[in-house]
């Protein structure tokens, strides 16, 4: 609006207006909007509410009347009348959301001229001004009083034509034409800055442009909410009956953090507010709206949400309607078992199961696992059920990178090392690669590898398949290592992915995906994922706890382990730092930065190297560090 309100005190009404070619989705993101609103907000409604003359123009036939049988000064003043009439209809909420502003009605007669008279778009253009010209001081009043939004397919006018013509059944030469000369205009109204708000809608879902819609409509008015779903994921689990849909929800529930919704009761709670009282006879389309305005309040309500599971998918038509409306936001997940394994599960009977498959087959259940992404078969046990969710989980939340490398020389190994790796990789790595991939680990992959006292760890990713060959030729090197204690972990590429690793390996996992540790080999085009930070810290939790027993049975010894004892204890302080955001890979640095930070003597971490009273002082100062994070016993 051209006047400007204080939203402290009582906002003035607010009208926006949405423009843009057809089938560029105005009416359902009004509709959007205004549900999501309630009384906030009301939809205007079609121009032809606004002028008892479209009542005989429809039934003549609105398209034959528009570009053959009415003549152009009554199609500009049908239309013209409308516009202000629709204007001039009091406010009933203090948002007031039009489908097609002003300008439009401009670009709608320019473009029916061109289409009609054979202009070109300045002739149209012209044309469209004089047949206006009756209604201009009430035109201009009008447009500035809307706040406009246009929603473009994109910026070049054939490809929104031909994205608008798409949607269509059937297209006539005729309508063609205008769709051409309407993208045209509307697309230099833009230039013009007649449209201060404009959104290209690409290939995006209905939800990501509504969020748009509402970032720029809530400095508006403050009844407009912010943000439509805004980094939610959403995993939607349909299935047969006893198929694992409940089992699946609430493992998402307990070990990834999802929100746990029924389907049921979104509909029916977003039918209440709505004044809908039996939602399950309206159409798929409906539904699945009411579905998404139930999701985008209970993710406002609860902003901290991230990932929110939805159960069960029973029907296929709302299923795909859900699928256009929230596109990559949505994963749906298919749970599929027998027959024989579902009526094992049953706890009614046999008939039971029977009787419940087809009701849902009557609405197309079976037939959503041709919309999933992720099609589970859940005949095994339930671990494997697990793991599969883990991996759907994680692939969403850790990113795959693909590891640069570099040359065994590059980490400053004795010589004797970095022949043995080098020989290692050269015989797992030939034309048939055993393995995927290989880093060093620990004090040796930092350039703080200590003769006598650190060993070489190193991680390899690698089939099962390639253990024996992988033992022989371990075996044939192992006189190499000149009597450094070798510390080899394997896993899979499948381990990785879903998470089944120690907290120290999920560690590992999260440096090579920051960059923080460079593998010596990796196979072409290998793809591994870098948990989060949240994540790797959360997970260590475990190790610390391990860690600060570990110190006490070290400690509880008549001569504790000297190089254990040191080891673990500097893994329990760089634990400690890590839930402070600092991360020390080396102990002598982590054991410095953490009692540095408790104010004790840092001189202690040189000499309990090699001292055993200050080994066991050190453990003692660390050790306590950690206990201080306890809550103290009340007597």
């Amino acid at each position: 609006m051209s006047s400007s309100y204080n939203s402290d005190t009582y906002p003035l009404p607010v009208s926006v207006a949405f423009s843009g070619p057809d089938n560029t989705g105005k009416t359902k993101q009004i509709g959007i909007l205004a549900r999501r609103m309630g009384p906030a907000a009301t939809s205007a409604g079609p121009l032809d509410h606004y002028d008892p003359r479209w009542a005989a123009i429809k039934a003549g036939g609105m398209a034959r009347w528009w570009f053959e049988t009415g003549p152009m000064e009554e199609v500009a003043d049908v239309l013209a009348t409308s516009y202000l009439e629709r204007y001039r209809h009091p406010f009933s909420a203090p948002v007031r959301l039009l489908d097609r502003g002003i300008p439009m009605l401009e670009a709608s007669v320019a473009a029916t001229a061109a289409v009609r008279e054979d202009l070109d778009a300045e002739q149209a253009t012209e044309r469209a001004r004089r047949l206006l010209a009756p209604y201009a001081t009430d035109l201009r009043a009008a447009e500035e009083d809307e706040h406009a939004l246009v929603l473009l397919h994109c910026d070049d006018p054939e490809e929104g034509t031909r994205r608008s013509l798409a949607h269509e059944a059937t297209v006539t030469d005729t309508y063609a034409a205008y769709q051409r000369h309407l993208q045209e205009r509307i697309n230099r109204l833009v230039d013009d800055g007649r449209f201060p708000m404009a959104i290209r809608i690409g290939d995006r879902p209905t939800i990501a442009i509504q969020d748009e819609v509402r970032r720029l409509l809530a400095p508006l008015h403050p009844d407009v909410p912010g943000r439509a779903l805004a980094g939610v994921h959403v995993t939607a689990l349909g299935g047969m009956s006893e198929s694992g849909k409940s089992t699946a929800g609430e493992y998402l529930r307990t070990q990834h953090g999802h929100a746990r919704l029924k389907i049921g009761y979104l509909i029916e709670e977003a039918a209440g507010r709505a004044g809908i009282r039996n939602p399950y006879r309206l159409g798929p389309v409906v539904q699945a709206e009411l579905i998404v305005d139930a999701l985008d309040r209970f993710c406002q309500a609860h902003h901290f949400l991230g990932s929110v599971s939805i159960e069960s998918l029973h029907d296929f038509d709302s299923t795909a309607e859900l699928a256009r409306m929230l596109g990559p936001q949505l994963t749906i997940a298919y749970l599929d078992a027998s027959e024989t394994t579902r009526t094992r599960r049953g706890t009614a009977g046999a008939q039971d199961v029977t009787d419940r498959d087809l009701v849902k087959a009557a609405r197309g259940a079976d037939k959503i696992v041709s919309l999933a992404q992720e099609v589970i078969a859940n005949d095994g046990p339930r671990l494997k059920l697990e793991r599969r969710l883990d991996r759907m989980a994680l692939d969403r939340r850790w990113p795959e990178n693909q590891p640069s490398t570099m040359p065994v020389n590059a980490l400053g190994l004795p010589v004797h090392l970095e022949s043995y790796l080098a020989e290692f990789l050269d015989r797992t790595t030939g034309l048939r690669p055993l393995i995927d991939l290989l880093v060093v680990t620990g004090s040796g992959a930092r350039g703080k590898y200590q003769h006598g006292w650190s060993d070489l760890d190193v991680l390899v990713v690698a089939d099962a398949s390639s253990l024996s060959e992988m033992r022989q030729i371990l075996a044939d090197l192992e006189a190499e290592l000149g009597g450094v204690k070798l510390g080899m972990t394997t896993l899979t590429r499948a381990e990785c992915r879903a998470g089944a690793v120690t907290s120290r390996l999920l560690h590992v996992l999260a440096l090579i995906g920051s960059g923080a540790l460079v593998p010596l080999w990796a196979t072409p085009g290998l793809a591994l994922p870098a948990p989060d930070t949240g994540a790797d810290v959360t997970a260590s939790l475990r190790d610390g706890i391990q860690a600060a027993i570990e110190i006490r049975r070290q400690l509880l010894k008549g001569t504790p382990d000297l190089r254990a004892l040191y080891k673990v204890t500097a893994l329990l302080a760089k634990i400690q730092l890590r839930f402070s955001g600092i991360e020390c890979p080396s102990d002598g640095d982590a054991l410095t930065v953490l009692l540095d930070a408790k104010q004790q003597d840092t001189g202690l971490v040189t000499t309990a190297r090699t001292d055993r009273p200050d080994a066991e002082a050190l453990a003692r100062l660390v050790l306590q560090a950690w206990l201080d994070t306890l809550p103290g016993e009340t007597r």
